[in-house]
C-alpha cells in the first residue's frame, strides 16, 4: 500500500469512527425518544416490583416520557432475560433484575448463563438487607429462638421462598449451612402466594426485602426477627443482625439495570446520570430507606465489579454445602 492510500484509508476510518461516536451521543442526547419498558422478572406485588414502579414514576417525571414496568414472573427470570435482550438495542428496553438473577442462577442454570450473555450491565439501581421473617402461629420471637426450635423440630420449619436458585433461596441454605439446622426450602412462583402461605402458618418462615412483607408485619400476622445486613430504615431499625446468632449469615439483596448488548454506552451513561438524581431525591430515598431499600446508583463497571463478587460468594457456598439446585 502507497503512502497515500495509507492516509486515505486512515483518515476514512477516523471519518467513520468520529461519526459513530457522534451517532451515539446523539442517540444519548435523543434518548428516551418513546416509552420505556422495564421488564421485572418477578409477578406484581413483590419487591423488585415495588422498587422498579417507583423508580420508574421518578424517571418518567425527570424525562417527560413514560416508563412503564412489566411483569414477566416464572421460568427463573429467563423469559424476562430473553424479552430483553430481543428488544431494540437503544435503551427503550430494560430489565431491572434482582442480584439472585445475575450471579446465583448463571452459576446453576446453564439457561441463565445463556440469557445473561445477551444483556449489557447498565447499573445499580438499590440495595438492602434481607429480612428474615416467622409467622406469628411460631412460637419464636428471636433468631436464637428460631434455631433452637429448628434443632428441637427437624425438618418440620418450612422456608418459603418466590423460587428455587433465587436469593431468598440461598439466604436459607446459607442459614441451614451456618446454623446447622434442618430446615426444609418450599419454592413459589414469585413473592405473592409465600405472602398469603406464611400469614396463615403454612410456610414458617422466609428471607425477602422489607417492602414486600410491611403490610403482613403491620397486621402482626408476620414476625420480624433478624437483618442479613445493617439498616437504619424505619421499619428495620433495632432489628438485630442474625449474624450476632448465626455468623456467616451477611449479605444483601440488590436490584440493577441491564440493557439488549450493543446498547450504546452513551445511553447506559445518560440513565446512570438521570439514576443519580433518582437515588438524591429526599422524598423517595425516606420512602424507600424506611423499608430498609437504599437507592444506590452506580455504573456499569461498579455493577460488573460487584457481580462478580457476589458470584464468587454464592458459588462458594453451594459447592462447601453441596447445594443441589434443579
Amino acid at each position: 500500500m502507497n503512502k497515500r492510500n495509507f492516509i486515505l484509508r486512515a483518515g476514512a476510518a477516523a471519518a467513520i469512527a468520529c461519526a459513530m461516536g457522534t451517532g451515539s451521543i446523539a442517540s444519548a442526547q435523543s434518548w428516551p425518544n418513546k416509552p420505556v419498558r422495564i421488564v421485572v422478572p418477578f409477578a406484581a406485588g413483590g419487591p423488585a416490583d415495588i422498587v422498579a414502579r417507583e423508580v420508574a414514576q421518578k424517571l418518567t417525571n425527570q424525562l417527560g416520557q413514560s416508563f412503564v414496568v412489566e411483569n414477566a414472573g416464572g421460568g427463573h427470570g429467563i423469559p424476562a432475560m430473553n424479552t430483553v435482550s430481543r428488544g431494540p438495542a437503544d435503551g427503550h428496553v430494560l430489565l431491572m433484575a434482582a442480584s439472585g438473577n445475575v450471579t446465583i442462577q448463571p452459576i446453576t442454570m446453564k439457561a441463565s448463563a445463556d440469557a445473561l450473555a445477551t444483556l449489557e450491565p447498565v447499573g445499580q439501581v438499590a440495595t438492602s438487607p434481607h429480612v428474615l421473617v416467622v409467622t406469628s402461629k411460631l412460637p419464636v420471637k428471636s433468631v436464637k429462638e428460631l434455631v433452637d426450635y429448628a434443632k428441637a423440630n427437624p425438618g418440620k420449619v418450612n422456608f418459603g421462598s418466590a423460587g428455587t436458585g433465587g436469593l431468598a433461596h440461598l439466604g436459607m441454605e446459607l442459614f441451614k449451612y451456618q446454623g446447622k439446622v434442618d430446615v426444609v426450602h418450599v419454592p413459589y412462583k414469585g413473592t405473592s402466594q409465600v405472602m398469603v402461605d406464611i400469614s396463615s402458618g403454612q410456610v414458617q418462615a422466609l428471607f425477602s426485602s422489607m417492602p414486600s412483607l410491611k403490610p403482613l408485619v403491620d397486621k402482626g400476622s408476620i414476625r420480624v426477627i433478624g437483618l442479613t445486613a445493617p439498616s437504619d430504615g424505619a421499619d428495620t431499625a433495632g432489628v438485630p443482625l442474625i449474624s450476632a446468632t448465626v455468623p456467616g449469615v451477611e449479605y444483601t439483596t440488590w436490584y440493577a439495570f441491564f440493557a439488549p448488548k450493543g446498547t450504546p454506552a452513551a445511553v447506559a451513561n445518560r440513565l446512570n446520570e438521570e439514576m443519580k438524581k433518582v437515588a438524591a431525591d429526599p422524598v423517595l430515598r425516606k420512602k424507600l430507606s424506611d423499608q430498609g431499600v437504599d437507592l444506590q446508583a452506580s455504573s456499569a463497571a461498579e455493577l460488573q465489579a460487584l457481580m462478580k463478587r457476589d458470584t464468587d460468594k454464592w458459588a462458594k457456598l453451594i459447592k462447601e454445602a453441596k447445594i443441589e439446585i434443579e
